[in-house]
């Protein structure tokens, strides 16, 4: 685990500086939930975005089962760290689309977990076609919000999360509170602080309805203990006391998901190459 923030800060930013000098892109898109991820994620762009004079576009893109409190965190972000802040609403469109492109609209069991986890996935696919019109729009990319912990979980919806460039991807869930922790202590700005800070203290969850809270799917009590044990399954493989653990069948049955697309090797196709 991290343990030098400020260093890793700086390394981060540096980064990010370096790519949108090197790209000559003119915008940074991204949404943000009311979630910690996306609030650390504006709130490390922000200053960089600033000395190049390049314009950070957030969009809180709300369809029909985000909660109140996640919205008002939304705005508070958004409010605080954006050149350019809008509230969407989807939930029209979202309607539309669900009962176009699911062919058992009419006769689903809408209660059961699996067919929320479908909706839930066409509502994550939904903000992002949102958002890649507007980084289309503005000769910009979309920030990625994702974290390690989530990448190796798959708590993700494939192309309705994964955006263009990730700023926290290799952080573990544990480190981006722990990050924004430190931000918090040393901001200036009271509204940034404040922003950031109601996240930090936020039940964390995916805004898609599904369960009430990230845990709960997970099957675990703390993101504390997730990373804890993806740690030692990661280290100890099938030695870890952990092998078992619901979490682990979690990194296990996800695995496809870290491969998308999977390709299948030319050597496997083929024991002859001309090429």
């Amino acid at each position: 685990m991290l343990t030098d923030y400020r260093t890793a800060i700086e390394n981060i930013r540096e980064e990010l500086k370096n790519y949108l000098v090197s790209s000559s892109l003119k915008s940074l898109v991204l949404g943000v939930s009311g979630g910690i991820d996306s609030a650390l994620t504006i709130a490390l762009a922000k200053p960089i975005c600033d000395e190049l004079n390049i314009p950070i576009i957030s969009r809180s893109i709300t369809i029909k089962t985000n909660k109140p409190d996640e919205i008002l965190r939304a705005k508070m972000c958004g409010e605080a760290f954006s050149h350019d802040f809008r509230e969407i609403d989807l939930s029209k469109a979202f309607d539309i689309l669900q009962q176009t492109v699911t062919e058992d609209f009419e006769t689903a069991d809408k209660e059961i977990v699996e067919y929320k986890i479908r909706i839930g996935n066409i509502k994550a696919r939904t903000r992002m076609i949102y958002l890649y019109d507007i980084a289309g729009k503005n000769k910009g990319m979309v920030l990625s919000t994702d974290n390690y912990t989530e990448l190796l979980l798959g708590f993700w919806t494939l192309h309705g999360d994964v955006g263009d460039y990730g700023m926290i991807q290799n952080l573990w869930k544990t480190e981006v509170y722990n990050m924004s922790k430190y931000l918090v202590r040393n901001f200036d700005n009271k509204a940034q602080a404040k922003a950031l800070q109601s996240c930090i203290d936020a039940t964390p969850t995916d805004g898609l309805g599904i369960t009430n809270s990230d845990l709960d799917q997970i099957g675990a009590k703390s993101y504390s203990e997730v990373d804890v044990i993806l740690i030692d399954m990661l280290k100890n493989n099938e030695k870890s006391k952990y092998k078992n653990h619901k979490v682990v069948q979690r990194y296990r049955n996800s695995m496809f998901k870290r491969e998308n697309p999977y390709n299948i090797p030319r050597n496997k196709i083929t024991v002859v190459d001309y090429f």
